[in-house]
């Protein structure tokens, strides 16, 4: 890709509104009495509250979600099926903690696992399922660990698959909050497992432990967890007017206090904050020209679409800055970087990308060449 130099020749710059009138300040994030706790936006990540969110604490049930984020993997890429049955083991039955109640020796569809699994954090579900993917807990605890160093996930250590208690088993907030959105945008057709809000196996009908899913009809997931050295842990996503957001407590002192917290700071973001797609992937939104080049001008735009979370009122104060270089040659290919892109909020940059051909432009004629290299000679 061609390097540009800087500083670049052409600058566009325009406001969204004319008109600045002032803005309240946004206030604090709410107090609430967790260890750690972080609340982001899905479409940008922007962390709109937080708390210790790098600090490695015990997660609890929450481990259920790499847990499925593995099988949710492993269905996409058609190394196991929804109907696919898993005969459960001794190891799984025997497991303690919250249960599906499988019986050893049944045979178990992975559908219906996963529902185990996730609406009622049944462990015995989700070893059946580490077994009979991977052949045994340890191998599938691998898996975790690969896919969520793939994700970022550095806080992060897996020793089980289900959360109890474990040396050197432990995750971050910012790391919960990371997955919970890997696995809303990478697996939609599975996500709305999340919001069910009961599910019956053998007889047995057992509600969502995420309370939120009844009292705020936003909400559409993710999970809870306990134990007495975690305490009760909650992520929880919800959407209100196109904006999703993600919020992740730990080690708070009972259920109600963990739903509580998390609706404050849900809340909280919806209340004072919003995020805008301003520019789609590809839009064109400036010219560029291309010395010697058929055609002579070029389109720029992005990459990729452009996010913004910002406190709300704020989006008609931004300025937006197109710098464009004055020194292209042809041949230029599409995705070349041709420029810079930076968005400011009184003064502050608050967005920066380069900009990129949004088509080509190859080598003009002879003629055109010696027409356009004597204009460069007097620019």
């Amino acid at each position: 890709m061609r390097q540009l130099l800087y500083p670049l020749a052409l600058t566009v710059s325009f406001l969204f509104n004319q008109y600045v009138v002032a803005q309240a300040p946004v206030p604090q994030p709410p107090q609430i009495n967790a260890s750690s706790y972080i609340l982001i936006d899905f479409d940008t990540g922007t962390i709109m509250a937080e708390r210790d969110i790098d600090v490695r604490v015990e997660p609890a049930s929450l481990t259920k979600l790499m847990t499925a984020y593995v099988i949710f993997k492993a269905l996409e890429e058609d190394q196991i099926q929804l109907d696919e049955l898993v005969r459960v083991s001794e190891k799984a039955w025997r497991t303690g903690g919250s249960k599906m109640f499988i019986e050893v020796g049944d045979d178990v569809s992975v559908e219906n696992l996963i529902r185990g699994m996730i609406i009622q954090s049944g462990n015995d579900a989700s070893i059946a399922l580490a077994e009979h993917f991977a052949g045994s807990e340890e191998a599938f605890v691998s898996l975790m660990m690969f896919y969520a160093d793939l994700l970022g996930m550095s806080g992060s250590s897996f020793m089980n698959v289900t959360g109890l208690p474990a040396e050197n088993h432990y995750m971050t907030a910012r790391d919960v909050a990371t997955l919970a959105a890997s696995i809303i945008r990478e697996f939609s057709q599975y996500y709305s497992i999340y919001s069910e809000r009961s599910f019956t196996y053998n007889g047995i009908q057992q509600g969502n432990r995420n309370i939120l899913l009844r009292r705020d009809s936003s909400v559409d997931g993710l999970k809870t967890g306990y134990t007495e050295a975690a305490g009760f842990c909650l992520v929880t996503s919800a959407t209100r007017q196109n904006m999703r957001l993600i919020s992740a407590v730990f080690g708070m002192s009972s259920t109600d206090a963990r739903e509580e917290g998390s609706q404050l700071l849900l809340n909280y973001g919806f209340r004072f904050f919003e995020t805008r797609r301003l520019i789609e992937s590809g839009e064109q939104l400036v010219e560029a020209r291309i010395w010697g080049g058929d055609p002579q001008y070029i389109n720029a735009g992005l990459p990729e679409d452009l996010y913004l979370t910002l406190p709300r009122g704020s989006f008609n104060d931004l300025e937006v800055l197109f710098n464009v270089s004055d020194d292209l040659t042809a041949p230029l290919a599409m995705g070349e970087e041709v420029g810079l892109l930076e968005i400011l909020l009184n003064d502050d940059k608050v967005y920066e990308n380069n900009l990129i051909a949004t088509n080509s432009a190859e080598s003009a004629g002879y003629w055109q060449q010696i027409k356009d290299t004597v204009r460069r000679w007097f620019q």
